[in-house]
């Protein structure tokens, strides 16, 4: 495999922006199809024979509890108006990650998601994980706290890597609930509770990073979204821009390519936006060539580009929370995961 590197022209979405069309700068996660759209697209790539089979067939069957789990959350604590208010003039995100007083709730889901989890893991490689995080899981609160706290903070000093996936699982659950529960709780009639934020390079609902972007179809066709690691929003961010620096000069897209082709045939639904400013990149996924792709299962099903990309001297901006890499014993944590 090698790398081949193109540079995009002005696209129909910068066109558009400029000639003043107004784009719907945030979409919120849909609660009956989050999930169960994740799951698909990842059963279809472990499909191919793909060398990562096992672990995107185990990411397959997470998905498909976590979607069950989303579909009967219990009411959480919110925020209030104030506190919204507050967010949005101080622009900031109204539920940050880092700083959220997480309602217990999120324990108790864990627990039922790795309860509905274990019996459909039979042989699975995975099974001896999810089983000693459950044998552990209810004797220990304060660990498993902590273990969200260096998940949500990006800490890998003292990280379970082998429970971090299932951890993060049940952190999205919980925050995707909690972005949809207070979307509906401020009711149609008042000013919306997410909006744009003074960091256009993190998420407006929790403030965390992107995994993916995605280059949409229909009525947003053309529009590049960046699509949160944590509770799945998406907010708009035109192309041929820097996700990490925000700039525009030296934005490249790079795709893996079998040694001996010609690169121009090709038009792969995943590729690397990298930036030769600041040395960083960012998976993008297109749905105009696949309409099935799904940023965080494909962000999983494409290590290889990861590794190609990393050896070209770049390094990852966004971070995937079922796939993480790093020494867990590196206190910087800077390392952001990967897929």
């Amino acid at each position: 495999m090698a790398l081949s590197s193109t540079t995009r022209l002005l696209s129909p979405e910068e066109i558009a922006v400029q000639a003043g069309q107004q784009v719907p700068y945030l979409r919120l996660p849909e609660r009956g199809t989050l999930f169960a759209e994740r799951e698909m697209r990842l059963r279809q790539l472990s499909a191919g024979g793909h060398a990562m089979r096992d672990f995107l067939v185990f990411m397959a069957e997470l998905a498909h509890v976590q979607h069950e789990l989303l579909q009967a959350y219990p009411a959480v604590a919110l925020s209030d108006a104030a506190a919204l208010d507050a967010a949005s003039r101080a622009g900031l995100p109204p539920l940050p990650a880092e700083h959220w007083p997480r309602d217990p709730a999120w324990r108790d889901g864990l627990r039922r998601l790795l309860d509905a989890l274990l019996p459909r893991l039979a042989g699975s490689p995975a099974l001896a994980a999810v089983r000693a995080l459950k044998d552990s899981s209810g004797r220990d609160d304060a660990w498993l706290d902590q273990q969200a706290d260096r998940l949500l903070t990006g800490v890998m000093l003292g990280l379970d890597l082998a429970a971090a996936p299932l951890i993060a699982a049940a952190l999205q659950v919980h925050w995707t609930h909690l972005v949809l529960a207070t979307q509906q709780a401020r009711g149609a009639d008042r000013l919306p509770p997410f909006g744009r934020t003074d960091d256009a390079t993190l998420c407006p609902c929790c403030g965390s990073r992107p995994t993916a972007s995605i280059s949409r179809i229909g009525g947003d066709a053309g529009f590049r979204y960046l699509h949160c690691a944590l509770c799945a929003g998406q907010w708009h961010m035109v192309r041929i821009k820097c996700t990490h620096c925000l700039g525009t000069q030296g934005i490249h897209y790079q795709s893996p390519q079998r040694v001996g082709t010609d690169s121009t045939d090709a038009k792969p639904a995943i590729e690397a936006e990298t930036c030769d400013a600041c040395g960083h990149y960012l998976k993008i996924v297109h749905m105009e060539r696949d309409a099935f792709v799904e940023p965080v299962a494909d962000d999983l099903g494409s290590v290889t580009l990861d590794l190609l990309v990393s050896e070209a001297g770049f390094q990852r901006h966004g971070v995937n929370l079922m796939l993480l890499f790093g020494d867990p014993d590196d206190p910087s944590g800077d390392d952001g995961g990967g897929g």
